[in-house]
């Protein structure tokens, strides 16, 4: 009896292999590793070069060594581009849910398999602004300049808009004030224009340049950003099934359903950015609050700090909260109430703490320096001050620096060290020189 030939199943790998092959060659050559160097002490050359070129496919250990030799994860030359993408949307959906410190570990780890460089523009845009949203505009600013460019010369100039935003807002951060008006009033012209942005662009534009003009000393046109922003302003309750959403999205994508992850994901970054206008808000308010009370109007000042902080109080937004907090600190001190504003600065301390919000920090610090005034001890001032300077130093913000050690100086020389007094006064005027 003849026996009939053995079927044999052939699994073509070829396209995985030249995948894998020029995943390699790309790493190799950002290394700046040779192809023997890449191979000495296991492989030969001519291995590494068939690999590159698709020929062959790794093994698992052949892959683990080349890989450990470029200090990059394995599953960088593996992973197909449909694994990538849960993760992406699982960084945007933390991102908008405002868990920003994970946002910025799961965009590291996008671009850590070194995409393509759009996939890589986004991921810096989305890493740009939850560096900002930490205060982080110092970090942020190459990030967002980058991609910037990139969707520039690619021709997407909404996705560019939104990068050079961020980037306006680390130079806001940086202290970097002309910048920031500039690159912010040209994206106003260019939405004016016609550039297609979602409504919540518009209220980032607006919201952005009342800051700079608030620090510009220049209230009334600040007012009237807010005011304008103000309009397009909308609170939404739909954060639980947004968080809902993403969990859903995380686990199926742990069971290798990507599909489903896609859709949960999309689901619930929608609804995180519509749930987070409350925040918005609340910021809003905040910044209101804030030029109501530099124009002398303290009752129309508490009346928004109080709305800004029961609604960053619902949202457990508690990283704004010490923001708002401070602010209504300010508005104590305005109306002579040291022992509320001694509260409010407390809390504020508090929060940022908790937060690690040193801006508010170095704020707080600052404002319960006045309150040591108001309470007649000079010497609990001067080291309120000086802690809040000390925090200042390292901010990147030399505008409030200056201001703290004008104060500070004054404090000093009124208790009779001049000398100390002089360093203070000199420090703060080589930051006006620079």
């Amino acid at each position: 009896m003849i026996k009939a030939p053995r079927k044999v199943t052939v699994v073509d790998n070829s396209a995985l292999a030249q995948r894998i092959g020029g995943r390699l060659r790309k790493a190799r050559l950002q290394a700046g590793l040779t192809q023997a160097q890449l191979a000495k002490g296991r492989y030969t050359p001519a291995y590494i070069s068939a690999l590159e070129r698709g020929l062959a496919k790794p093994s698992m250990a052949a892959l683990a060594f080349i890989a450990e030799r470029l200090g990059l994860p394995t599953e960088q030359f593996v992973a197909d581009a449909a694994e990538l993408k849960p993760l992406r949307l699982e960084a945007d959906v933390a991102l908008a849910a405002g868990d920003y410190q994970r946002a910025i570990d799961l965009y590291t780890q996008l671009l850590d398999r070194r995409p393509d460089a759009t996939s890589k523009a986004e991921s810096q845009v989305g890493m740009a602004e939850a560096l900002c949203r930490l205060d982080r505009g110092r970090d942020a600013l190459p990030l967002a300049s980058a991609a910037a460019e990139h969707f520039s010369n690619v021709g997407k100039g909404q996705q560019a808009a939104l990068a050079a935003y961020w980037a306006a807002y680390g130079h806001y951060q940086e202290d970097n004030v002309d910048e920031a008006r500039s690159m912010l009033a040209d994206l106003r012209r260019r939405v004016g224009e016609g550039l297609n942005v979602a409504p919540d662009f518009r209220f980032r534009i607006l919201t952005a340049l009342a800051n700079v003009e608030s620090r510009s000393g220049e209230d009334q046109r600040a007012l009237s950003y807010l005011h304008e922003a103000e309009a397009l302003t909308g609170q939404l309750e739909l954060r639980k099934r947004a968080v809902f959403l993403s969990g859903l999205a995380i686990s199926y994508r742990e069971s290798g359903d990507y599909e489903a992850s896609i859709t949960a994901g999309t689901q619930s970054l929608a609804l995180h950015r519509a749930a987070h206008s409350g925040v918005d808000q609340a910021n809003l308010s905040n910044n209101l609050a804030l030029t109501y009370l530099r124009l002398g109007s303290t009752d129309r000042a508490a009346q928004l700090a109080d709305s800004a902080a029961e609604i960053a109080d619902a949202e457990q937004e508690r990283r704004l909260l010490a923001h708002i907090r401070e602010t209504q600190a300010q508005i104590a001190l305005a109306r002579d109430d040291i022992p509320g504003a001694r509260g409010f600065a407390d809390a504020a301390l508090a929060l940022a703490a908790e937060t690690g919000n040193d801006i508010a920090a170095a704020s707080a610090t600052q404002t319960l320096g006045t309150v040591a005034l108001g309470e007649g001890d000079t010497q609990a001032a001067i080291a309120a001050y000086t802690h809040a300077v000390e925090l200042m130093r390292g901010l990147g913000m030399p505008a409030r620096l200056q201001e703290a050690l004008g104060r500070l100086a004054h404090l000093v020389s009124g208790s009779g060290d001049l000398a100390a007094a002089n360093r203070l006064y000199a420090e703060a005027l080589a930051i006006r020189r620079k």
